[in-house]
């Protein structure tokens, strides 16, 4: 597969995931649409890394360095989840809702 498609992929799955951030509102499916769009640049690391890969001077050590950094990220957004989900259990638990605009009662 050329690069190119995995560019076109991409950029649609992180479009899905920016119109799903901005128009729901249960903390869930917002939580799942930052997981989508981070696993859309993840892919385009991998993809980009291939590509370095495949170039006619390009050492191995070079393109492992955009996959160990896709490791990375995979944790730092694991553990954003995890602490996310946790603030949904919580406000669940007050509020008996998951909507995010219930969260502006909560100021006072």
């Amino acid at each position: 597969m050329e690069i190119q498609g995995y560019v076109i992929l991409s950029i649609t799955l992180f479009c899905i995931g920016v119109v799903g951030a901005l128009t729901r509102r249960n903390a869930i499916i917002i939580f799942m649409c930052i997981e989508l769009m981070l696993n859309s640049v993840n892919l385009l690391l991998v993809a980009f890394s291939k590509m370095h890969m495949m170039g006619a001077n390009a050492s191995a050590a070079s393109a492992i360095d955009a996959q160990i950094f896709v490791f990375f990220i995979m944790i730092v957004a694991a553990a954003g989840v995890s602490v996310g989900l946790a603030i949904s259990v919580m406000l669940y638990r007050n509020t008996r809702s998951v909507d995010v605009n219930f969260l502006n009662r909560l100021k006072n």
